[in-house]
């Protein structure tokens, strides 16, 4: 089976997503997945910081790829909760809630 990875933008939340590319495994869509959100993620920190302000900063501007099987409109993998543990690892868990947005 192959797995897509879509990014979509979260500025602009209701345009379609763009197809990334396609994997023969799950594993690694998502590890495609996961980098996409960490190369936002770093180059948008600041030293010092707090995990929710990183948090916001991701969900206004950075791009959002998930992950579906091909032929199924299941989203396998969404960004925002990796998002969220990785500020949270990033700044500390400080302010950052535990429930998703």
């Amino acid at each position: 089976m192959a797995y897509r990875v879509v990014v979509a933008d979260n500025f602009h939340y209701l345009a379609d997503g763009v197809q990334h590319e396609v994997f023969a495994t799950l594993e690694l869509a998502i590890e495609a997945a996961r980098r996409i959100v960490d190369e936002y993620l770093a180059s948008a920190y600041v030293p010092g910081m707090g995990a929710e302000e990183l948090f916001r900063s991701y969900t206004a501007f950075g791009d959002d790829p998930y992950v579906v099987a091909a032929g199924s409109p299941e989203v396998i993998f969404s960004a925002w909760g990796y998002a969220r543990e990785r500020c949270r690892d990033m700044c500390g868990s400080h302010g950052l809630g535990a429930e998703p947005v």
